[in-house]
């Protein structure tokens, strides 16, 4: 890949960190950089899961889990919540280890597991949560330079309109929810009359498509029973 100027870095890979949620989320490793929308809609997540479950001991899958922000963030903001994290590239699977300890998370809260979405998964989940790569690999031209430069493509594109792995993790979680579990993931605003439509395909109940803290459809929830 053609090397941006320095100057172009991002600058929280400069930083080294960036905050999330009341955690710090190390970037040493160059995973994708947790975004401001992302932030917003786990931290939503957590205010329902505390007003529908309060305390209750809880089984989450964090896919595609990059930093681990999302799940370490849910981990650092409830009571008796387990978490799963699942990620493909070993480089990043060291860097959700390495995230889980500047956290302080102990350790028989979580499990860190080197997976395509779900295919190692072991049991099932009340909630599977994920951020999976959404972007069109034919239209860049709307994505900054810094990001094409310096973040990591697997992270980024989600193959023909950016549909094609979330079609693939809206499918494969089906197996792995709870009767009555909740998945929820990010997608790219332009793509929500796609994503409601995958959702009813798969059987989903309860389709909401969400709007982040900008006003633009960004995230949806949908229950299996």
């Amino acid at each position: 890949m053609k090397q941006a100027p320095k100057k172009e870095e991002p600058v929280d890979y400069q930083i080294g960190f960036i905050p999330f949620f009341h955690t710090k989320i190390d970037l040493s490793e160059r995973p994708l950089i947790p975004r401001p929308e992302t932030e917003y809609w786990t931290e939503q997540f957590v205010i329902e899961l505390k007003t529908k479950v309060a305390n209750k001991a809880l089984q989450i899958a964090d896919v595609f889990a990059g930093s681990g922000c999302i799940g370490i963030a849910i981990l650092k903001n409830t009571k008796n919540t387990k978490v799963d994290f699942f990620e493909i590239d070993k480089t990043f699977v060291n860097q959700i280890k390495k995230n889980l300890k500047i956290n302080k998370i102990p350790t028989y809260r979580y499990k860190v597991i080197q997976s395509n979405i779900l295919n190692k998964a072991k049991t099932k989940y009340d909630y599977i949560l994920g951020n999976p790569p959404y972007l069109d690999p034919r239209n860049t031209k709307r994505i900054q330079k810094s990001v094409l430069n310096y973040e990591p493509e697997k992270a980024l594109f989600g193959g023909k309109g950016g549909l094609e792995i979330i079609k693939k993790f809206v499918k494969e979680t089906k197996k792995y929810l709870k009767p009555g579990g909740e998945l929820w993931f990010e997608f790219d605003s332009p793509q929500k009359k796609e994503i409601k439509n995958i959702l009813k395909k798969e059987g989903y109940k309860s389709i909401k498509i969400l709007k982040d803290q900008y006003n633009r459809s960004r995230y949806a929830s949908a229950v299996v029973f």
